[in-house]
């Protein structure tokens, strides 16, 4: 080492625009980012440095940190930014847009609907959206190690690999549907449209103009006295919105007595086939499991190259939805009574705003439909181009996203204002919402369209590439943050990306069986409403934004974007990530958690104590990583309580941050060409 560099490593180099971080350089080659080692700091396995460094066992090896030089292959980047932009649109643009905001702007007033919607999606869902996707790019790392920014919470990385792991395992299950009615469209008549089949019962009917009797949708919906959950299909769950009293009632509009629609028993006696309970699994559904390994093969290699293979399939998945949407729109209006569903879907009532429940509609809504919390948007921030302006594109993301779902609504709504006009009835009494409507309501009314086969295979082939690349994406958002874990040097570390997302994927395909058998809607539905719930996500938003804040610092963070984008941007994003965001997310969250009410699937079934339990762990899985991982931590490290806090909350740099320095001030550090030298300066790890 020359005497110079020596001299200078016995004490803290002072980096301008940056928190002193440990780099190194060898024999000439390239410096790569440090990770945090056991015995490297005081006490602790990452963070930053306050103290002498310990050496394996524990002993103070001194005043000088030592810096350890860990080979990593140089990150991936997009190809074009256009293919992060895709990306994001087929991540984050999924099914809720389509099939939930529609029937939430009916639900909750019509367009009055919009104005507690675009409020929280500017003090909510976009300042949250910007931070994770410019938190990736700035830490230039998944959804795990981006948290090395406060080492202290990197649970909260973990707990979306957990929340992430869950959705990418049950989400699939609607692809899977979508795909098992995709190739049942090919047949005329449609096999929903009929009765005679071997699933149907005696009381099927087809007669769907009979007159509804006049009386309330809760008597209309009431199951006879010996009504079984293996006759009703039904959910009140909270994000795919499932409901028995709306299906039995919207889905045929006749007397309950006995009188069942086609389609009902297409979808509850031959798609699910459903049992008795979530104790009664039943037998496996071997055309599901079919169904199943295709939809898991073709996810895998939509993303086993990684952002390479993935960035060009979204350009098929994100923007053919939306030549679909628009040929459906164009059908739809032509249809008799599309006009009066329209505006019925836009129809203000002002009265709606002075309920609560129409603010936390707006607010779980933009939670879900904009992946907040997943750690997928911050795995695919991670693969941007360093100077990026990431901060424009949140803005366009977010017109895209929510444009997305307003437009839908014209699709949707002049589909079901056809549908009542058929039936003679209120456009109230076909509105319906999640797979009720993809699977109950659109498929109905698609039976009474002239060349109804074709209309069928069009908007199932459009469900299945609208919920694919959001299935694949999210998967990648996995696989990124568990490559980004593994250790280097270990056998672990050496395995292809190819391997661990087979790996992964089949790990998930195994937790999927048990969705596939007669009670597997049961199941599907636990997932649904506690792994990735409203309460799940709150929580992990609350978090993101208290720790960049008030942990790293908003100002802080802001001058770190200003870096990345070349300005600053609007004082309003610090503003709601310190104040006005995490009291959004603490109102939402506790209304969900004083409102919460047990789960069950339709009016004559509860699930068991043991089944609840299992939600419960579902949820607490991803929600407790964030406490424990700090508690482990803070008394795993040494010191006083200010030195470990201080110590466990300093930043861990990767190489590209030396980008920051001065020109001048990165020769300092650099050795004498022709050298051998190892480069030491003041270690935060």
């Amino acid at each position: 080492m020359s005497p110079e560099l020596e001299e200078t490593s016995q004490g803290e180099i002072s980096l301008p625009q940056l928190e002193a971080g440990t780099l190194s350089e060898e024999d000439g080659g390239s410096a790569r980012p440090l990770v945090p080692v056991p015995g490297a700091g005081p006490g602790c396995g990452s963070g930053g440095g306050v103290g002498p460094p310990q050496t394996q066992d524990g002993a103070a090896a001194g005043t000088v940190n030592v810096a350890v030089a860990v080979p990593v292959v140089e990150r991936e980047t997009w190809t074009r930014q256009m293919d992060f932009i895709m990306s994001c649109v087929g991540f984050a643009v999924g099914l809720g847009n389509v099939w939930r905001f529609p029937y939430l702007c009916y639900k909750n007033g019509g367009g009055v609907f919009l104005i507690p919607y675009l409020l929280i999606v500017f003090i909510g869902g976009i300042p949250v959206f910007f931070l994770e996707i410019s938190l990736g790019q700035f830490m230039k790392q998944g959804g795990v190690s981006a948290w090395n920014i406060a080492p202290l919470f990197k649970g909260l990385g973990l707990a979306s690999m957990v929340i992430v792991f869950f959705c990418n395992t049950y989400y699939i299950m609607i692809l899977v549907w979508g795909l098992y009615f995709l190739f049942h469209s090919f047949t005329n008549p449609l096999p929903w449209a009929t009765c005679g089949h071997p699933w149907n019962t005696p009381n099927c009917t087809q007669d769907f103009r009979r007159a509804c009797h006049n009386r309330s949708a809760a008597q209309s919906a009431l199951p006879s006295p010996d009504a079984t959950p293996s006759k009703l299909f039904a959910s009140t769950m909270s994000p795919l919105n499932l409901s028995s009293a709306q299906l039995l009632l919207n889905g045929s509009c006749m007397e309950t007595e006995g009188m069942r629609s086609p389609v009902i028993e297409f979808w509850e006696r031959k798609v699910l086939r459903l049992s008795g309970g979530l104790h009664e699994p039943g037998a496996i559904s071997y055309e599901m499991v079919l169904c199943l390994i295709v939809t898991w093969v073709i996810v895998y290699f939509c993303m086993w190259k990684g952002v390479k293979s993935t960035g060009k399939v979204v350009y098929f998945t994100a923007l053919f939805p939306y030549l679909v949407l628009v040929v459906l729109l164009a059908h739809g209006v032509t249809l008799p009574g599309a006009i009066d569903g329209i505006v019925y879907y836009l129809k203000p009532d002002w009265s709606k705003l002075g309920e609560a429940q129409v603010w936390i509609d707006a607010g779980t809504q933009i939670f879900f439909s904009y992946a907040i919390g997943l750690g997928a948007l911050t795995a695919l921030g991670s693969y941007n181009r360093f100077h990026n302006n990431c901060y424009q594109d949140a803005f366009l993301l977010a017109l895209i996203n929510s444009g997305t779902s307003f437009f839908a609504g014209f699709v949707v709504f002049s589909v079901l204002g056809f549908m009542a006009a058929e039936q003679g009835v209120d456009i109230s009494k076909v509105a319906e919402s999640g797979p009720g409507l993809a699977f109950i309501a659109y498929p109905k009314a698609v039976t009474l369209m002239p060349l109804a086969p074709l209309w069928a295979a069009l908007f199932f082939f459009m469900l299945l590439v609208l919920g694919l690349d959001s299935q694949f994406v999210g998967v990648e958002g996995l696989i990124t943050g568990i490559m980004d874990m593994l250790p280097p040097k270990s056998a672990l570390g050496s395995l292809r990306r190819e391997v661990v997302a087979a790996i992964c994927c089949f790990i998930c395909f195994l937790i999927d069986m048990s969705m596939v058998t007669e009670g597997g809607m049961y199941v599907f539905q636990l997932f649904d409403y506690y792994s990735a719930s409203g309460i799940t996500l709150l929580w992990q938003a609350f978090w993101e934004c208290v720790v960049i804040a008030w942990v790293y610092g908003a100002d802080r963070f802001m001058d770190d974007v200003a870096r990345m984008i070349g300005y600053q941007p609007l004082p309003y994003m610090k503003w709601c990530w310190s104040y006005i965001t995490p009291s959004v997310c603490v109102a939402v969250f506790l209304f969900h958690v004083v409102n919460y009410k047990p789960l069950t699937y339709n009016t004559v079934y509860t699930y068991p104590l043991w089944g609840e339990v299992i939600g419960w762990l579902l949820a607490l899985s991803s929600m407790l990583c964030i406490p424990v991982t700090v508690l482990y931590k803070l008394l795993r490290c040494k010191g006083s309580l200010r030195e470990r806090w201080q110590h466990l909350t300093t930043p861990v740099w990767g190489r590209h941050h030396l980008e920051y320095l001065a020109p001048e001030s990165e020769a300092k550090l650099l050795p004498p060409a022709g050298t051998k030298s190892t480069l030491l300066f003041e270690s935060v790890i």
